[in-house]
C-alpha cells in the first residue's frame, strides 16, 4: 500500500509539472489532493498500470545514464524520464519492457521495467517474478534445491497458463537448449521421441546472469554393468583413410531386412522342395559369416562377389541332413525307429533320383537287409541298433551323397544368386538417397604415421535421416520406424549413448542418434534371425571377471570380435563398419592391422572364419617387432579337431595353452541386450582352449606366468551367486559331421543319434542332433 501511495503521489507531481497542453480541468484535478480525490487518483492509477502491462499505455522509454553523470541524493528512480539509448540486454528482456539504467546516487546500473514500474539491481530473469500476475512470487522459478523433480527449463504452471492466456500474460520467446540432452535422462528433451512421450516444458530464455539453475535429474544408470568404457587402448595402427562404405539409412535398413527375410524363406522352401528336409539350424547365419570372409561385394550384409559360388559351409550342413536328420537318442525304441526311417529314406531317395545301377543295387540291398533284420530280431539292444545304423550309413552314405550333390549345389547357387541380386538392388536405392549420388571415393595414399587406433570414419557424409520414435516400457527402450519396432534394454541403450558420445564426430547434438541406433539394432536382429535363441550363440561373450583379469594381468584393451551390443571395451572390431563405426568399432578384424597391443579374440564358431583368423594372426606377428599379443578363446573340439586349433597348436608364436573344462566356466548370452538378468550367463557345456600367441616383444611384456594364469583361471569360474541358475542355452540341432552347427556355447553332441520324431517334438526345447563325429556334452537332465 505504501508503494502504491508513493507511485500515485509521484504521478500527481509529474502531472503538476506537465506542459500547458493539458486540459485545465485535468490540471485542477491533479492539484486537488483532498482525501476523496486521492482515492479516485489511486483507483485511476491502478487501472493505468493494468493497461500499461498489456502494452496499451505508452510509457516513456527508460534511458541509460552515463557513469559520468553527477551523483544524486535521490534513491533508485521509479520512473526514469531521460532519453533512451541502445539496449544492453537480450531481446527477450527488451521485449518484456526491461531497460538498463544508471543510478546517480549509488553510481551503478539498475534495471527498470516500463510495463510494471519494477526496479532491480540484478539482471532480471524472465519467468522468475511477475509483480502483476504473481505479486508475491509464489509461482516464480524455484531456487536451487527446490522442485528437484522438474527437468531442465521446467517450472510450475501459473493458473493463467492452465486456464489460457489471460489479459496480463506476457508472451515469451521460445529458446531451445544449446547443449545435447540425453534421451535417457529423465526430464530432458528427447531428440526425436514420440509426441505423447515429450514432457510439457516451459521455455526460459538465456540471460547474462541466470538465476540459480534447477538441479538436473541424474541420468539412468543400470544396476549391473557389463562393460568398462573408461579403459584406454594400447593398440597402435598406421593411420588410414576414411572408409568408402555408404552411410546407414533407416529406409535402406528396412528394405535390407525385408530382403534378407525373403532370402531365408527361399532357403527354407528350397530345402523342403528339393530334399524334403528342414534347413539345418543356424546354417543360414553361418553361411553369411563364411561368405563375408571372402566376399568383395559392397553390401555390408548380403554376399555378392564370392569365389567359389558354392558355399562349403552350406553345402556341408545340408548334405549332413540327407536323407534324414540324425539326432541324439536316449532309449532303445528310439534307436530302432531311427534305423528303420534311415533305411526307408535312403531307398526312397535312390529310387527317385538319377542314380547309377551300381548305386541302386548297393543301397537297395542294404536297406532291405536292414528292414528284414528289424522284422526278425526284436531282442536287440540299443547298442546293436546303433552299430547297425553306423554300418548302414557307411554302406549307403557315399551313394546317397552322389545322387544329392547336384541338387544341394543348386540350392547353394540359387541362394547366392538371389543375394547378389538383392545387393545390387539395395545399392541402387541407397545411392539415390544420398545428396551427392554416384560418386566414388578416391583412395588416398596410405599414410605411414603410427597412431592409437580410432573408430572407423566414413568418407561419404550422412544425408538427413528420417524421424525415429522412442519410448520406454519399464526398463526397455523401444524405437519405432514406419511401424517396425526394435527393442533394447535401458542399460544397453545408455551404453550405446556413451559409445556414440565417445566415437561419433559428425553429430554433436545427437540429432541422428536414434536413427542410427534403430539401424544398428535392426541389422543385428536380421543377421541372426528371429527364432528363439537363434544366432545368440554367435554373439556370446566372456564373463566380466575374465575381461577384468585379462586387462589387469595381460594388458588387454581390445576385442577382435565383438559388437556395440556385447563389447566390454570401447575399442573393438566388428562385422559392420558402416553402422558400428559410430559406436566405436574399428572395422572388421580381418582388415585391421595393428602394429602393437594386447588383444582378446573370441571368434564366432565358423570353421572358415577361424581358419582365416589364424592366418591373419601369423601375418601380423611375423611383420611386427613391437609388443603384440593375441589371447584366443575357441572351443576345444577334438573328435575331429578343427583346423584352426591344430594350426595354432603348431604355431611358432604359441607361448602357452590353457584348457578350461566343461561345466566349470560360463559365457554371457549373445542376446544380453534384450534378455532378462537371470538369463545373462549360461554354463559352457564344452571345454574351451585358451591360446597365447605372442611375438618376442609381446612375450617379454605380457608373458603368461603361472601367477597370471592362476588369476585368469580363477576369474573363469562361475560366481557362486549364479551357480544355481546357470544352464546351457537352448541347444541347436546339429547335423552329423558338422561342428559348425554348434552353438557359441559349444553344443557338440556325443556319438549317439535321436529319432526324427523326437526331434520334431522337442524342437522348441532345443533338441540336439549329432553324428559319431560330433561331440557335445549336454546338460544333465535336459530332454534331447
Amino acid at each position: 500500500m505504501y508503494c502504491l501511495l508513493l507511485i500515485t503521489w509521484t504521478r500527481c507531481l509529474s502531472r503538476r509539472g506537465g506542459s500547458g497542453a493539458e486540459d485545465p480541468k485535468q490540471a485542477r484535478r491533479t492539484y486537488d489532493c483532498s482525501p476523496l480525490n486521492l482515492v479516485h487518483v489511486i483507483l485511476r492509477t491502478v487501472r493505468e498500470m493494468s493497461s500499461e502491462s498489456q502494452g496499451f499505455v505508452k510509457g516513456e522509454a527508460a534511458a541509460v545514464l552515463p557513469p559520468s553523470a553527477s551523483a544524486s541524493t535521490q534513491g533508485p528512480p521509479l520512473s526514469p524520464s531521460t532519453p533512451s539509448r541502445a539496449p544492453e540486454l537480450p531481446d527477450e528482456l527488451v521485449q518484456a519492457g526491461w531497460a538498463k539504467c544508471w543510478s546517480r546516487r549509488e553510481n551503478r546500473p539498475y534495471y527498470f521495467n516500463r510495463f510494471t514500474n519494477q526496479s532491480l539491481w540484478e539482471v532480471p530473469v524472465l519467468g522468475q517474478h511477475d509483480v502483476i500476475s504473481d505479486p508475491l512470487g509464489l509461482n516464480a522459478a524455484p531456487a536451487e534445491g527446490g522442485e528437484s523433480n522438474l527437468g531442465n527449463g521446467q517450472r510450475k504452471r501459473r493458473s493463467s497458463e492452465e486456464q489460457g492466456a489471460g489479459p496480463n500474460t506476457l508472451k515469451r520467446a521460445k529458446v531451445e537448449p544449446t547443449t545435447p540432452i540425453s534421451p535417457s535422462t529423465p526430464g530432458g528433451k528427447p531428440w526425436s521421441s514420440a509426441p505423447e512421450d515429450k514432457p510439457a516444458q516451459t521455455n526460459t530464455p538465456s540471460t547474462p546472469t541466470p538465476a540459480a539453475p534447477t538441479p538436473t535429474p541424474a541420468p539412468y544408470r543400470p544396476s549391473v554393468i557389463y562393460w568398462d568404457l573408461d579403459i584406454q587402448t594400447n593398440a597402435v595402427i598406421r593411420e588410414r583413410p576414411p572408409a568408402s562404405e555408404l552411410p546407414p539409412h533407416p529406409e535402406i535398413e528396412l528394405q535390407r531386412a525385408q530382403l534378407v527375410t525373403k532370402l531365408r524363406q527361399h532357403y527354407h522352401e528350397l530345402c523342403h522342395q528339393r530334399e524334403g528336409i528342414d534347413p539345418p539350424r543356424e546354417s543360414f547365419n553361418r553361411w553369411l559369416l563364411e561368405r563375408k570372409v571372402i566376399d568383395k561385394g559392397l553390401d555390408p550384409l548380403l554376399p555378392s562377389d564370392c569365389e567359389p559360388i558354392i558355399s562349403p559351409s552350406m553345402f556341408r550342413e545340408v548334405m549332413n541332413d540327407i536323407p534324414i536328420r540324425l539326432s541324439r537318442i536316449k532309449y532303445k525304441e528310439e534307436a530302432r525307429k531311427l534305423l528303420f526311417k534311415y533305411a526307408e529314406a535312403a531307398k526312397r531317395m535312390i529310387d527317385s533320383r538319377n542314380a547309377s545301377p551300381e548305386s541302386r543295387k548297393v543301397v537297395k540291398w542294404n536297406a532291405e537287409d536292414t528292414m528284414n533284420w528289424l522284422r526278425r530280431d526284436h531282442s536287440a539292444s540299443k547298442e546293436d541298433y546303433m552299430d547297425r545304423l553306423e554300418h548302414l550309413r557307411q554302406q549307403c552314405g557315399p551313394h546317397v551323397t552322389a545322387v544329392a550333390k547336384d541338387s544341394v549345389e543348386g540350392i547353394c547357387s540359387k541362394i547366392y544368386q538371389l543375394s547378389a541380386e538383392y545387393s545390387r538392388r539395395l545399392r541402387e536405392t541407397h545411392m539415390s538417397l544420398l545428396q551427392d549420388p554416384a560418386t566414388e571415393v578416391p583412395e588416398s595414399p596410405q599414410p605411414s604415421r603410427l597412431v592409437y587406433c580410432y573408430p572407423v570414419r566414413l568418407a561419404i557424409p550422412t544425408p538427413t535421416l528420417p524421424r525415429v520414435e522412442l519410448h520406454f516400457e519399464n526398463d526397455v527402450a523401444c524405437l519405432r520406424f514406419r511401424g517396425e519396432m526394435v527393442k533394447v534394454n535401458r542399460g544397453h541403450f545408455s551404453k550405446l549413448e556413451l559409445l556414440y558420445r565417445y566415437s561419433c564426430i559428425d553429430d554433436p547434438r545427437f540429432e541422428k542418434f536414434l536413427s542410427r541406433v534403430w539401424c544398428l539394432l535392426k541389422r543385428y536382429q536380421v543377421m541372426f534371425g528371429s527364432s528363439n535363441n537363434e544366432g545368440t550363440g554367435l554373439q556370446g561373450a566372456l564373463p566380466v571377471s575374465v575381461f577384468e583379469a585379462l586387462n589387469r594381468q595381460f594388458g588387454v584393451s581390445f576385442e577382435c570380435f565383438a559388437s556395440p551390443l556385447n563389447c566390454y571395451f570401447k575399442q573393438y572390431c566388428s562385422a559392420f563398419p558402416d553402422i558400428d563405426g559410430f559406436f566405436g568399432s574399428r572395422g572388421p578384424f580381418l582388415s585391421f592391422s595393428p602394429v602393437s597391443g594386447s588383444f582378446e579374440a573370441n571368434p564366432p564358431f565358423c570353421e572358415e572364419l577361424m581358419d582365416t583368423m589364424v592366418t591373419h594372426f601369423e601375418e601380423l606377428l611375423e611383420q611386427s617387432s613391437e609388443p603384440l599379443s593375441f589371447i584366443v578363446f575357441i572351443p576345444e573340439w577334438r573328435d575331429p579337431v578343427t583346423p584352426a586349433l591344430t594350426r595354432m597348436e603348431e604355431s611358432r608364436f604359441l607361448r602357452h595353452q590353457l584348457s578350461v573344462p566343461a561345466y566349470e566356466h560360463e559365457y554371457r548370452s549373445g542376446s544380453q541386450h534384450v534378455c532378462k538378468r537371470e538369463d545373462m550367463y549360461y554354463r559352457a557345456v564344452h571345454g574351451t582352449a585358451v591360446l597365447f600367441l605372442q611375438n618376442d616383444a609381446g612375450f617379454a611384456k605380457w608373458a603368461p606366468t603361472p601367477e597370471r594364469l592362476a588369476e585368469l583361471t580363477a576369474a573363469y569360474r562361475p560366481s557362486l551367486s549364479r551357480t544355481s541358475s546357470l544352464s546351457s542355452p537352448g541347444p541347436a540341432h546339429i547335423s552329423p559331421g558338422d561342428r559348425d552347427s554348434a552353438h557359441k556355447a559349444g553344443d557338440r553332441t556325443q556319438s549317439s543319434v535321436m529319432s526324427p520324431s523326437d526331434h520334431d517334438n522337442n524342437n522348441n526345447n532345443g533338441s540336439t542332433s549329432s553324428s559319431p563325429q560330433d561331440k557335445l556334452a549336454v546338460t544333465e537332465g535336459q530332454s534331447l
